[in-house]
């Protein structure tokens, strides 16, 4: 009776399970970690027997995380190890760039096939009238290998953090085609890189002439890194389990499931909420990633530096996912043309684009747009040739946006979410290069014409932007007075504050399309997700009753309490958050222990039944 109950509980521990992934929040998983930190310090001066460890380690972690998603994983290390080998080796220009193109096809096949097959299935559908379903070639083979009907053919599920390893070694292989490193000769540091489990199946994109050198030194984990890595730990559990997980479960998720079942304020609460949320869940991953790599003396870098601070949208993008932002500039923007000149690339994307939102939307008018607005640009461009620079600069950062939307998901929702951030990165160039009086000129004329839509044809959504231009007019004209009576310094800090506040809604509005759109079926995301979205606006656009407000307020007072708490950490000064996080890392390590232990008993008390999937895991 032992022994069988010992066989099944290490078939358990050796099982993939679906409903039981590995998470950092759960015990199952800080386990784990505990036996491989274990196993660690015996041979972390053992270079390669540690190296070789970890690698497995990582594999099985993906694989309790993922399943047989593990071989897609193997597949890429192997085929991007022995291209990048035949890169370097190449004899001319020529076989270089075929064998770099091989890479990235096949790394961008399997990202597509897995992440957009509903959407070209979709695509087709819509353009010759059929009715083609998906199929999982994969799990077709899979049963023709085992000679079962094991694995479900008529549906794809999209391998975790597939986005992240593939984006990690297209930097690799591009990187060795440009010379700018050396190709890794060991494919099991090479496969230690791709996998370290930590970064894994969120992020950050690690570049390989970051990481990869980290593997040849030898192993050093000082005192203070100790404490910053233990700090790292906690501050990330915290984040997600007290302020994304408890704020979702109880308001955010109820919202968002039926807008129409709550009321306006109830909507703009939420959306607001759920820019708390998806930082705190995102950078929580990330900060326990920095922790636990941190402890075995690898170091990942920045992903996020208080993003909500940023006072425009451009600098948002500095701060938020900074490893995607950068991988973008890097691998998408600058090979565009960048701020240089317009390249095949953009009219290529241009067209594309257009072609994707006749399709996705099913209206010529939305593509036609499009094109028009291209076409005025470019006459534009042609005919005024020292804005030429400036509108190619701005095309080429909007097409960066809109393609790190479909990183996202193609779906017509993440790429409205990332069109009107590229749109609000543009808008904010011009603001910034125009005079004072043209601003006015601009945001009154447009406060106006909102006005006299919601006069003579009222809607909603008309409503919601009348009422938030009209604030930015009115904030617009105090600063302007301001800039005329020579009194800007006084009130610099006030009007930062101002930027920041401004900077902080838009995000916030654009993030009820990314938000509508996730953790659904691709098969009908479009029409939940539009629907979802259209429904909130309507809400928050229609006449309040101002009478219930103090009724719902003290209803999720605690939900409440902790977005405001939330926020103000935020926002609080650099200096003070590093003097806390320095001075924690510093306190004695039994201090720190019954700190340790204490936050773990507060979070502890926010867990909910079940426990919520990292956000980023879907992408």
């Amino acid at each position: 009776m032992e022994l069988s109950t010992l066989l099944n509980f290490i078939k358990d521990v050796f099982a993939f399970d679906e409903n039981s992934p590995l998470l950092f929040t759960q015990f199952y998983f800080w386990a784990f970690f505990a036996l491989v930190f274990a196993v660690f310090s015996l041979i972390k001066s053992k270079r390669l027997l540690r190296n070789s460890f970890l690698l497995f380690v990582s594999l099985f972690f993906y694989y309790k995380t993922s399943g047989l998603f593990v071989l897609i994983l193997m597949f890429v290390t192997c085929s991007d190890f022995l291209i990048a080998q035949r890169i370097d080796k190449a004899s001319s220009a020529i076989k270089k760039k075929a064998w770099l193109i091989c890479s990235i096809v096949i790394d961008l096949f399997l990202l597509c096939y897995f992440k957009y097959a509903y959407f070209f299935t979709d695509v087709i559908n819509n353009m010759f009238g059929w009715e083609l379903h998906v199929f999982d070639a994969f799990a077709w083979i899979g049963n023709a290998l085992t000679g079962t009907e094991r694995f479900r053919i008529d549906q794809i599920i999209l391998p975790v953090g597939i986005s992240f390893y593939t984006f990690q070694v297209i930097s690799y292989t591009v990187d060795v085609y440009k010379g700018d490193i050396r190709p890794v000769k060991n494919l099991l540091d090479f496969g230690f890189y791709v996998s370290f489990f930590p970064q894994l199946v969120a992020g950050p994109i690690v570049r390989a002439s970051e990481f990869i050198p980290q593997l040849y030194k030898p192993y050093h984990l000082g005192r203070r890194q100790f404490g910053i890595a233990v700090f790292w730990i906690i501050n990330g559990l915290a984040k997600k389990i007290i302020l994304s997980d408890y704020i979702a479960v109880n308001f955010i998720d109820r919202v968002f499931e039926n807008p129409l079942l709550f009321s306006g304020f109830e909507n703009l609460m939420a959306l607001f909420g759920y820019s708390l949320q998806v930082y705190a869940d995102f950078s929580g991953y990330t900060d326990i990633a920095t922790g636990v790599a941190m402890l075995m003396g690898f170091y990942l870098p920045q992903n996020f530096n208080s993003p909500y601070k940023a006072p425009n949208a451009s600098n948002f993008w500095k701060r938020w996912h900074i490893s995607l932002s950068r991988w973008l500039q890097t691998y998408l923007y600058i090979p565009l043309g960048g701020n240089r000149n317009a390249s095949f690339g953009t009219y290529f994307w241009i067209i594309l684009i257009s072609l994707i939102a006749l399709i996705l939307s099913g209206s010529l008018y939305a593509a036609l747009a499009v094109i028009g607005v291209a076409l005025i640009l470019g006459l534009v461009a042609w005919f005024k040739p020292e804005k030429r620079i400036k509108i190619i600069t701005n095309l080429n950062s909007f097409i960066t946006m809109l393609l790190g939307g479909i990183w996202h998901g193609a779906s017509w929702n993440f790429m409205i979410w990332g069109g009107l951030n590229g749109v609000g990165m543009i808008i904010y160039k011009f603001w910034r290069d125009m005079k004072w009086i043209w601003r006015m000129v601009w945001v009154g004329a447009t406060t106006l014409a909102l006005g006299l839509l919601c006069h003579f044809t009222p809607q909603p959504v008309y409503n919601m932007l009348f009422v938030w231009v009209a604030i930015i007019c009115v904030g617009s004209l105090i600063r302007y007075i301001y800039h005329l009576t020579r009194c800007q310094y006084p009130f610099k800090y006030l009007g930062h504050a101002w930027a920041v506040a401004q900077t902080f809604v838009f995000i916030t509005f654009t993030r009820l399309f990314f938000r509508s759109g996730s953790n659904l079926d691709p098969a009908v995301a479009n029409e939940v997700a539009w629907n979802t979205a259209k429904n909130m606006v309507n809400q928050i656009g229609s006449t309040w009753n101002t009478s219930i407000i103090p009724q719902i307020i003290w209803e999720y007072k605690n939900v409440f309490l902790l977005i405001v708490l939330g926020m103000i950490i935020h926002w609080l000064p650099v200096n003070f958050k590093r003097w806390y996080r320095l001075n924690f890392a510093l306190l004695p390590v039994p201090v720190i222990a019954l700190l340790v232990v204490v936050v773990v008993f507060v979070v502890y008390q926010f867990i909910t039944a079940d426990l919520q999937a990292f956000i980023y895991f879907q992408f």
